[in-house]
C-alpha cells in the first residue's frame, strides 16, 4: 500500500510505501479521519486522510458509505451545456484492496519534513535548472 502525503505549508508531496502490517492499522478508518504520523515514519504529527483509490484505480468518494464501488452520475459543465457521465467510484472507508491512501499533514511535529524524506537528486537537479 502506498501513502500519499502532501504537506500544505510547502506545496510538496510524498510517497510511502508501507508493509502490510501497518497497512493493516489503516483499514476500516474513513475519509476525514485523523491518524498519527508515527505510524508512517513521521513522529509527532497528525495526518488527516483525504481520498485513496483501489487496485484496479476507482477513486474513493466521501459521499459513499461503506467499502462498496457503484455507479454514480456526475454533472460536467461543457459551456451552456451539461454533460451527465456515469462513473465508478468507491465508498469512503478504506478497504484491503485499497491501494492508495492520500493524506494531510494537520499538526506538524518537531523535525522539519525535509529532514525526514530529503530530496532526490532528480529533483534538486531540476529545482536548480529552473532557477
Amino acid at each position: 500500500m502506498k501513502i500519499v502525503c502532501s504537506d500544505p505549508k510547502s506545496g510538496k508531496t510524498m510517497q510511502i510505501e508501507i508493509k502490510e502490517d501497518i497497512a493493516s492499522y489503516f483499514i476500516n478508518k474513513k475519509i476525514g479521519d485523523i491518524i498519527e504520523g508515527s505510524i508512517v515514519e513521521l513522529p509527532g504529527y497528525k495526518l488527516k486522510i483525504t481520498g485513496g483509490s483501489d487496485k484496479s484505480g476507482f477513486p474513493m468518494n466521501k459521499s459513499i458509505s461503506g467499502t462498496v464501488k457503484t455507479k454514480v452520475l456526475r454533472k460536467q459543465n461543457k459551456g451552456k451545456n451539461s454533460i451527465y457521465t456515469r462513473r465508478i467510484e468507491r465508498g469512503n472507508i478504506v478497504a484491503p484492496d485499497t491501494e492508495q491512501i492520500n493524506v494531510v499533514i494537520t499538526e506538524y511535529g518537531d523535525k522539519p519534513v525535509e529532514s525526514i524524506f530529503p530530496q532526490k537528486e532528480a529533483e534538486k537537479k531540476s529545482e536548480n535548472e529552473r532557477k
